[in-house]
């Protein structure tokens, strides 16, 4: 018997797939070695994709579904694996969107990092809201950071939803913007460590358990698979994906000059630059500097803007 079906769990080398938006997940392993033309990933196979899967014999977690073939993405979040390594990592795939869970302190955001993040979104096409949690305690103790955090990313054009898993704050205008009782939307929430997107995500649906579905991988991943890449079905609508904390943010596959162009705030301004190419760190008559010092574009994401031209002068080292 043969299907197609979505990755809704990935614990290394075991999966579980369903036939979305059916959720009935079922246990699969991949058939031989899969690689995606011209990709350098450390996981062919990422959960949101969609996969051809067969069964030789009579389905059972002994004798699992295998994976196939990975069919075409729409769309991946993919990073470097380690600091100037020449492989990379895909953290989901087919997504309608990326919620991206930050705090202010506790831990201190980054935000070069958070930088990394929403310009990957952008040169893959995935649209991006950053999430802003434990926001009862920053609008108490941090209130000025908080507003400038808010005129950084909003001059920028993205949305920023103010959230507290504690209080229940945002928590029903991040549930309306995954979807409502009848979409079938794939939204990945990601983040750094600590930043509270468990708590989140059980607030969004109370009734979600660590596990998918009724199937559990224990048996069937090695002991040393220390990090989940999960999909759970909403009951107020629509799939979340649910990725472990993140570390770093390497960019992949961008030349220097391209970079600028995945800053919306940027692009807006570029037109008007005196010189075309404009690096838009020395020459006279840039628009975007300009724009910097007019307060049109935030010193903060200008700084990444550099620092990102100087990892990428690392990476081609």
């Amino acid at each position: 018997m043969k299907g197609q079906a979505t990755v809704v769990k990935n614990a290394g080398s075991h999966f579980l797939l369903s036939r979305l938006p059916e959720w009935a997940p079922f246990p699969a392993v991949l058939k031989g070695k899969i690689r995606l033309s011209g990709s350098e990933s450390t996981n062919p196979v990422a959960v949101g994709d969609r996969v051809l899967y067969e069964f030789s014999e009579e389905p059972s977690l002994t004798h699992p579904a295998s994976i196939v073939e990975v069919s075409d993405r729409d769309n991946y979040l993919i990073r470097k694996s380690a600091n100037l390594s020449r492989q990379s990592h895909v953290i989901a795939a087919n997504l309608d969107r990326a919620f991206i869970v930050v705090t202010l302190f506790f831990p201190e955001i980054k935000l070069p990092f958070l930088d990394r993040i929403l310009l990957t979104c952008e040169v893959y096409g995935i649209p991006a809201t950053i999430v802003l949690n434990k926001v009862d305690i920053f609008r108490k103790e941090f209130p000025e950071e908080l507003s400038d955090f808010h005129r950084i990313y909003e001059s920028a054009g993205y949305q920023v939803i103010d959230t507290s898993a504690l209080t229940g704050e945002g928590i029903d205008t991040l549930r309306t913007a995954i979807g409502g009782p009848d979409s079938s939307r794939v939204c990945l929430f990601t983040g750094e460590s600590g930043v509270g997107k468990s708590s989140i995500i059980k607030a969004l649906d109370p009734s979600l358990s660590p596990k998918v579905g009724d199937i559990s991988l224990a048996h069937l991943q090695g002991k040393h698979t220390t990090s989940l890449y999960e999909m759970y079905p909403l009951s107020s609508g629509g799939f979340i994906i649910d990725s472990p904390g993140l570390r770093g943010f390497g960019l992949v596959d961008l030349k220097k000059e391209e970079i600028a162009l995945y800053f919306p705030e940027m692009m807006r301004e570029m037109k008007d630059c005196r010189f075309t190419p404009c690096t838009h760190t020395h020459e006279p008559g840039c628009a975007v500097k300009l724009a910097v010092e007019q307060g049109r574009i935030s010193q903060e994401r200008y700084n990444s803007y550099l620092g990102m031209l100087e990892e990428d002068k690392k990476f081609r080292a």
